[in-house]
């Protein structure tokens, strides 16, 4: 069955007579638990929720692939989920190896809460698989390919068996491209972890994460963490995620050709002085995005001269909203650098294309940097 089939299908309730096509959300804290509580599927929602239970079937299925069935764990937003794989897995004493171009927060938590407590960390850039070079001793290497907001691409494949070799955990943190558009799992990783705010969702109003893993162990190390933190979504917010999923093939291929174009647009500009996008064959890993992506996702990157100009652009702008984060089904972008944080160009603007008509944005954008 296609990706696209299996996913929309997965979101329907079984076919038993009378019952709804979409289970509702279940608003409930506590559970009815007579006696023991062995053998209850519900007791607490810090716990489990059949709201959650639904989701995490919808993300598991996405999640798999030929030959393995992956387990998914949501959370209450995408930096709840890297949490999770950092503190299920180190300890103190251990060894952690990140990209030092990797998403800021996640940065910043390794850095002020674990390396605190005695993480040891070791950062190479994600270009070039430097990572590799870094793996002895270590416990955990945490990828993430594309990267954010450089659009680096590493080989998920060959580090993984390269950190396996070396008695390594490797996770991904696959939120630019999804599930749908790259499989960690699939390519070797032992964790995969996605902020489904972004284009899992693709509607700019939720927070949500997820970590999918193939090994049974391992789930149960991140539930346990979950169940501990009480890092668990609302169930409305699990509910209109499991709604919004059944649209993400539709969502995700109409914003990857869009940013697709909106790449190559932008490539024969003379006010834009470099354009990042794995989809472009200039792109220095093209070929290895080709090998390991089914879509190239939605985040384009670029700069323009300086601050000034792209401040102008955003504001000139009619059809871009400037707005932080990425993947909804309107096209948003910003000023990176106005956060910190990142080694980018005061002109650095990353762009999420939105599921608009690609010639409208084209004249916008257009219009925008003249």
């Amino acid at each position: 069955m296609r990706d696209s089939t299996r996913i929309i299908r997965s979101t329907l309730t079984p076919a038993i007579p009378g019952a709804p096509l979409h289970a509702g959300p279940v608003f409930a804290s506590a559970f009815h638990v007579p006696g023991s509580p062995d053998g209850v599927p519900y007791t607490y929602a810090r716990s489990h929720n059949p709201t959650y239970t639904v989701l995490e079937k919808t993300i598991a299925q996405i999640e798999s692939g030929p030959g393995y069935r992956a387990q998914a764990l949501v959370f209450a937003s995408g930096m709840a989920a890297v949490a999770a794989v950092f503190g299920a897995i180190l300890k103190p004493g251990d060894i952690c190896v990140i990209p030092s171009n990797s998403y800021f927060t996640a940065r910043v938590l390794m850095q002020e809460h674990f390396a605190k407590i005695g993480v040891e960390i070791r950062s190479a850039p994600t270009v070039n698989d430097a990572q590799g070079k870094l793996l002895e001793g270590a416990k955990l290497l945490w990828l993430e390919t594309p990267s954010n907001p450089g659009m680096e691409i590493c080989d998920i494949a060959a580090l993984s068996e390269k950190a396996h070799a070396a008695g390594c955990l490797v996770a991904v943190d696959n939120t630019t491209a999804t599930p749908l558009g790259q499989s960690p799992l699939a390519l070797g990783a032992d964790f995969s972890v996605v902020s489904d705010t972004k284009s899992m969702t693709g509607h700019g109003d939720l927070l949500l994460g997820h970590v999918a893993t193939r090994d049974l162990e391992h789930r149960a190390l991140i539930d346990q963490w979950r169940t501990l933190t009480g890092a668990v979504p609302g169930p409305m917010e699990a509910w209109l995620a499991e709604r919004s999923l059944s649209t993400l093939p539709l969502r995700l291929e109409r914003t990857c050709e869009n940013a697709q174009a909106i790449a190559e647009f932008l490539s024969t500009r003379p006010e834009v002085e470099a354009v990042f996008y794995p989809g472009l064959p200039s792109h220095p890993a093209h070929e290895l995005a080709k090998r390991q992506m089914k879509l190239f996702g939605p985040v384009v990157s670029f700069v323009l001269p300086t601050k000034a100009a792209a401040e102008t652009f955003l504001s000139k702008a009619k059809l871009i909203t400037d707005a932080t984060s990425f993947g909804a089904v309107y096209t948003t972008a910003e000023r990176r650098n106005r956060w910190g944080g990142d080694a980018i160009p005061d002109g650095f603007i990353r762009l999420s294309a939105g599921c608009e008509h690609i010639e409208d944005l084209l004249e916008d954008i257009a219009q925008a940097l003249t």
